[in-house]
């Protein structure tokens, strides 16, 4: 039977091991991602919270997903509730400019990689065989921070010399949730004449069956341009930087994360092709369109 020396010493070496345990729990870092909502809050969770996880595992980060509306990004990004974020193109530029957003990597999905186009249809049939036919028309647009879906379109008419403001019967944008698929399906069924539609989502809807590429007629089509990326704000961890830069661009279709008790494919969840490392160079024709368009970061009031 021990006696009372030998059971404090035991009592003791106890303690030690318990508290060893405690401090190695919570040791590893908590960073926020901030996602640009896509089409709405709980598709953009359902494809990306899989990423996450993953990343996580990846890089020895506990990263947290936050869905954040684009109209609110900027300012919710300033306000430091996230250092790394995903975006569209357009919310990368603003924010490098204004904030000094570093980019990390940008995302491939489509036909094009990771890049797309913004293209101006019509439906096939109506009449409206060319740009110049889209005056005192009736035209939807996407949201109006996204850059294939609104400012791709709006210099595509301005640089053919159209004024959105003045040339059109109207515009408008869909309220609620998938904005893009609602204009395409607006115009399919005869609320306007002509849409603004990023290419990329004509290719997956047509992929998904809910339209048939021979209902339109791309009237014109923007040159390619990065689509979405990951950033990260200016004083991230370097390290931090780039193991996430790694783990996305080496994301292979065969990965999986754990969600509730499952294990995901990541890139199939998310609906991607991958990543690749691109120059903030890439993203100048974006900038112009910017420009010509009076949109921010560089509009002049």
């Amino acid at each position: 039977m021990p006696d009372l020396r030998t059971t404090r010493l035991l009592c003791f070496v106890l303690a030690l091991f318990l508290l060893a345990g405690c401090k190695g729990e919570g040791k590893r870092p908590v960073m926020k991602i901030g996602y640009m909502i896509c089409n709405s809050e709980s598709e953009t969770e359902q494809r990306f919270v899989p990423l996450t996880r993953y990343l996580s595992e990846k890089v020895g980060v506990d990263f947290v997903f936050v869905p954040v509306d684009t109209q609110d990004f900027e300012k919710r990004f300033k306000a430091g509730e996230f250092a790394l974020t995903h975006t569209n193109s357009l919310l990368y530029i603003i924010m490098r400019e204004r904030d000094g957003l570093q980019l990390v990597a940008s995302e491939k999905r489509g036909q094009f990689g990771s890049r797309t186009a913004g293209a101006i249809i019509a439906r096939a049939g109506s009449g409206i065989r060319k740009l110049a036919d889209i005056r005192g028309k009736k035209m939807a647009f996407g949201p109006m921070l996204a850059p294939t879906g609104y400012l791709a379109e709006y210099d595509l008419m301005l640089r053919s010399g159209i004024d959105p403001e003045r040339d059109l019967a109207f515009y408008s944008i869909p309220s609620g949730s998938y904005k893009h698929e609602k204009a395409i399906y607006g115009l399919l069924y005869g609320k306007y004449d002509v849409a603004a539609a990023p290419v990329l989502d004509l290719e997956v809807m047509a992929r998904e069956g809910k339209i048939s590429p021979e209902d339109f007629v791309v009237l014109a089509q923007s040159p390619i341009v990065p689509y979405c990326t990951f950033g990260a704000a200016k004083g991230t961890d370097p390290e931090v930087v780039k193991k996430l830069r790694r783990a996305l661009l080496e994301l292979k279709p065969a990965d999986t994360a754990g969600v509730d008790g499952e294990r995901l494919k990541v890139l199939k969840s998310a609906g991607i092709d991958g990543y690749e490392e691109l120059l903030d160079s890439d993203y100048n024709p974006i900038r112009d369109m910017a420009r010509r368009a009076n949109m921010p970061p560089y509009q002049k009031y």
